[in-house]
């Protein structure tokens, strides 16, 4: 009974390491890629395709990461997925002009689509089934400590020491996934399929992960929408806070939330949850629309870590708990296409709203996704609530 009360064998801790350093090396170059390809001779509308390349691989390959994932030992496709994210980031370092970075960035999407597909998916078979959820947390964890942390270092670094010393840092970052990895013992060799699913029998998504993965993008568009505009935002209301905190404040308190709620992950159905990032994300727009002052910014930061944070690590391991055990990387990736999808929209409908509305209507607009929200939860209200029961 002692044993099972702790998740954290020294597999999952490596995993979740090794996780940490994919994410850091990713997030680390996307505010610099754009800067970095002008830099490099590339106009604004080339320069925006480099950027956009690591989405639009995503978008098209996780369907196929996911069958990889099903049919073959996580270790193998994380390796090889770290190792194209090492080998992309290093191109990056050394590229003579923009069309070289367009490859690099190329092959850094196809190391980033495998790695956010595999390592999901084995970490869900180091742990017992009914921490799952609990699993999920911590990676999800992981993820949103990397995306707040490594974009404040570059930001500042490369201003320092230029692009090319500073996106060094994200290829070590890539190595270490590599490395890190070889130390896991448990390399999770896929279920054993039967003879009909041998083969080239290729599914698109995972069917029972499809309301999750709508949820997800939803719930991701005014995330996104803020990650990307977020600065500018501030300067056109005039704003004055320190809106460099924003994420890093995101971060701390998805942390605590985290650390606090961890064993409700696995015990508590899908409708609390939802009810409560709905209700945290209608919470944050507000507050990003009213803010005048440092306070309120830390106070929409904070909603947004409920609103946004608590449901993705929700929905990831609720698309794992529908899936069958032989199809929890289509999940993974099912789950990983709404991510994306909201990924893209989300800065493509902010840049809408800017260009055409008072910026005082940015995140009122935004408010749109909450009726979509609850009509797809309601249609598959039975199938979401009883996840749980899947244990």
């Amino acid at each position: 009974m002692a044993k099972e009360k702790s998740i954290f064998t020294k597999d999952v801790v490596l995993v979740m390491a090794a996780s940490f350093f994919f994410m850091f090396s990713n997030m680390y170059c996307n505010p610099l890629i754009n800067g970095y390809a002008q830099d490099l001779g590339a106009s604004s509308a080339f320069a925006g395709i480099i950027v956009g390349m690591m989405s639009i691989v995503s978008m098209f390959l996780r369907p196929i990461a996911g069958n990889l994932t099903d049919r073959f030992s996580k270790y193998s496709l994380a390796f090889w997925g770290g190792l194209l994210c090492f080998i992309g980031v290093a191109g990056y370092v050394l590229t003579p002009n923009s069309t070289f970075l367009l490859i690099c960035r190329l092959i850094n999407g196809l190391g980033f689509v495998l790695c956010t597909v595999c390592m999901t998916t084995w970490l869900s078979y180091l742990v017992p089934f009914n921490h799952v959820g609990e699993a999920m947390s911590f990676y999800g964890l992981m993820n949103a400590l990397a995306m707040a942390c490594a974009p404040a270092v570059s930001i500042n670094l490369y201003k320092v020491i230029g692009y090319r010393a500073a996106m060094v840092i994200s290829a070590l970052s890539a190595l270490l996934v590599v490395v890190t990895i070889q130390f896991v013992s448990n390399r999770a060799q896929p279920v054993t399929h039967s003879v009909k699913q041998s083969g080239l029998h290729i599914k698109i998504i995972q069917r029972d992960a499809i309301p999750v993965a709508l949820l997800t993008a939803l719930f991701a568009i005014p995330y996104f929408a803020t990650q990307a505009d977020i600065v500018e935002y501030a300067e056109q209301r005039h704003l004055s806070i320190a809106v460099g905190a924003y994420f890093l404040i995101y971060a701390v308190v998805l942390l605590l939330s985290r650390l606090f709620l961890r064993t409700q992950f696995d015990t508590v159905r899908f409708e609390p949850w939802l009810i409560l990032s709905t209700v945290a994300t209608i919470f944050y727009l507000i507050m990003l629309s009213i803010m005048k002052n440092n306070i309120e910014m830390a106070l929409a930061a904070a909603g947004m870590a409920f609103g946004y944070g608590i449901i993705y690590s929700v929905c990831q391991s609720t698309a794992m708990m529908l899936a069958p055990d032989n199809e929890r990387g289509l999940a993974s990736s099912t789950f990983f296409l709404g991510l994306d999808i909201g990924m893209t929209l989300g800065p493509i409908i902010g840049g809408i709203i800017d260009s055409t509305l008072p910026v005082k209507y940015f995140y009122p607009v935004m408010l749109f996704i909450v009726p979509l929200v609850i009509i797809i939860f309601l249609v598959n209200r039975k199938k979401l609530n009883s996840a749980i029961d899947q244990h």
